[in-house]
């Protein structure tokens, strides 16, 4: 029953998203059919229906295909080196890198999406052929030239839109969609009578009676589509990984998205080399056959074989189904695709996360999507980094005689004649470290025979900016006769320090090892620094600034 609910509603919903890519609505059918056959072989998530999807029918559309010298199998050669994508990615098990990318740009990104997916319908649903350089120019030249608009297109449109809201809301269920789209079919024909023709799926695509037979790629093409397939493989493999985490096994097995990787792959490959459209893991799919009662992933191989019945025995009738009511179809997926709520919780976030958004927002409606899903993966990098950079803070440790230890914001300056122990919490990078500077104390000629130490701790590699920066704070101390001491927990540090030079204004003496004894090296460093002062500021103490802190002798 799962299985005939999601094949039923996929057939009108394959075409549909066929229409969005703006290529034939048939590579959608065939898409949907094979896409999710070929991926439920591999699935770690069971219920992980693989078919079209709103975002990645946008980013075809966006990829010239038309320029190419086959553009119908330029499009199937898309679909499998999307596949290709996608596995080396499950291969490399890249599933963890997904969380580098911010739900702020993700959000800007699916609501724009959604708006996309909205006005690249709306020449079907009013029959006015409007012109722009993108969707948006497209609507305002639309508004300008409303009256040009058909009447009984749009009035098909609307109807279909009004069903779908109703019958939704009914027992039907998600057969609401296909019960909606064939009465605004009806209406479409009933009008045709009274020679108020609108346009049919039979007027741009022939529907075989039979199944396709297998395509090769074209290998020529293949330069030209590796930044499209590699941004429609990204962003399957996002709502992929949604869906991996919104549908889990029943039978409590974990779910592995690189698996689920692998899955989708070989769902575009089975839809590439049967004449189908990349494809990616489909949240409202999944739900859909999770609600009509699917309990294995067998719902999945009975949807295709559903959708391949259809095709077969009913072709002509598929033919019949009007384009307004297809167009009707994909403004509600569209609209349903912004969600509002979300668009607010960023907003309130703070500014960094609410401009990230607006960024991807603005960009995915004026520029190509295999660009503007690139661009959102750059900006969650620098917002990531931007993030992490202002996290940082510095305190200064404070160890009391009866064992307390006190943290406490640190001096302004380097107090003469005294042990300053410093702990940066946050991540120690090229990036924080203009922060991590900019909160220790400044060292000034009254700073002498004093010793910093500085803890740095879950530090894998200190990396060349934070190196220097340490060589020019330790050199500003020996100038006034004074040093810094590092204390650390990861010998890639130390061996850095060593290697790069770096460490040589410091001294070896003065880099200290951590235990698995949380504070015992901090300590030691601590007593050690502490003896030093102690022996420079003496009476008969004859150290200068400019000596060797660890001998006292001049330095050459």
């Amino acid at each position: 029953m799962s299985g005939l609910v999601l094949g039923v509603e996929s057939v009108p919903d394959g075409l549909a998203s066929g229409l969005l890519a703006g290529v034939n609505p048939v590579a959608g059918l065939y898409a949907y059919m094979f896409g999710v056959a070929g991926a439920a072989l591999f699935t770690s998530t069971a219920f992980m229906a693989v078919q079209g999807t709103g975002a990645m029918a946008i980013i075809i559309a966006d990829v010239d295909l038309a320029s190419r010298d086959d553009p119908i199998r330029a499009l199937y050669t898309l679909s499998i080196l999307t596949g290709v994508a996608m596995i080396l990615a499950g291969l490399l098990r890249l599933g963890s890198f997904l969380r580098f990318v911010s739900n702020s740009v993700m959000t800007g990104f699916i609501s724009a999406v959604g708006i996309n997916i909205v006005l690249g319908q709306l020449d079907d649903f009013t029959g006015y052929a409007s012109s722009g350089a993108n969707r948006v120019a497209r609507a305002v030249d639309l508004v300008l030239h409303v009256w040009e608009v058909d009447v009984a297109t749009t009035a098909v449109g609307a109807a279909t839109i009004a069903l779908i809201v109703v019958l939704q809301r009914t027992v039907l269920g998600a057969l609401g969609l296909v019960v909606a789209v064939f009465a605004g079919s009806a209406l479409a024909a009933l009008l045709a009578a009274f020679d108020r023709e609108t346009a049919l799926v039979a007027d741009i695509a022939t529907v075989p009676s039979g199944l396709p037979a297998p395509t090769l790629p074209v290998i020529a093409d293949v330069p030209a589509l590796i930044v499209p397939a590699v941004s429609l493989a990204f962003v399957g493999l996002i709502q992929g990984a949604g869906v991996s985490a919104g549908f889990p096994n029943e039978d409590g097995s974990e779910t592995n998205e690189s698996q689920d990787f692998v899955a989708q792959g070989a769902g575009n490959l089975a839809s590439g080399l049967f004449q189908g459209m990349p494809v990616g893991g489909s949240m409202s799919a999944s739900s859909l056959m999770v609600t009509a009662g699917a309990r294995t992933r067998q719902a999945a191989f009975f949807s295709a074989a559903v959708m391949a019945i259809v095709v077969i025995v009913f072709g002509g009738v598929i033919e019949r189904i009007a384009m307004p009511s297809l167009a009707g179809l994909l403004i509600v997926v569209g609209v349903g695709t912004v969600r509002p709520h979300r668009i607010m919780s960023v907003a309130r976030t703070g500014p960094v996360p609410l401009t990230a958004m607006t960024i991807t927002f603005v960009l995915t409606l004026l520029i190509p999507l295999q660009y503007s899903v690139l661009v959102g993966v750059g900006i969650s990098v620098i917002l990531f980094v931007v993030q992490q950079s202002s996290r940082l803070v510095t305190k200064q440790v404070v160890f009391h005689h009866d064992g307390r230890i006190e943290e406490i914001d640190p001096p302004a300056e380097v107090p003469p004649g005294s042990v300053t122990v410093l702990h940066p919490y946050g991540a120690l990078f090229f990036a924080t470290a203009s922060k991590l500077h900019e909160q220790m104390p400044a060292v000034t000629p009254e700073s002498r025979h004093a010793v910093v130490i500085l803890r740095v701790r879950g530090a894998d590699d200190a990396g060349a900016t934070l190196l220097d920066m340490l060589g020019t704070y330790a050199t500003s101390l020996r100038d006034v006769g004074s040093k810094l001491v590092i204390v650390t927990d990861n010998t890639r540090v130390i061996r850095q320090l060593r290697v790069t030079g770096a460490g040589r204004p410091i001294g070896d003496h003065n880099i200290y090892r951590s235990t698995r004894f949380i504070g015992e090296a901090t300590r030691r460093a601590y007593a050690d620094a502490s003896a030093w002062v102690h022996e420079r500021n003496t009476p008969d103490s004859d150290a200068q600034p400019g000596d060797d802190p660890e001998t006292g002798d001049p330095e050459p």
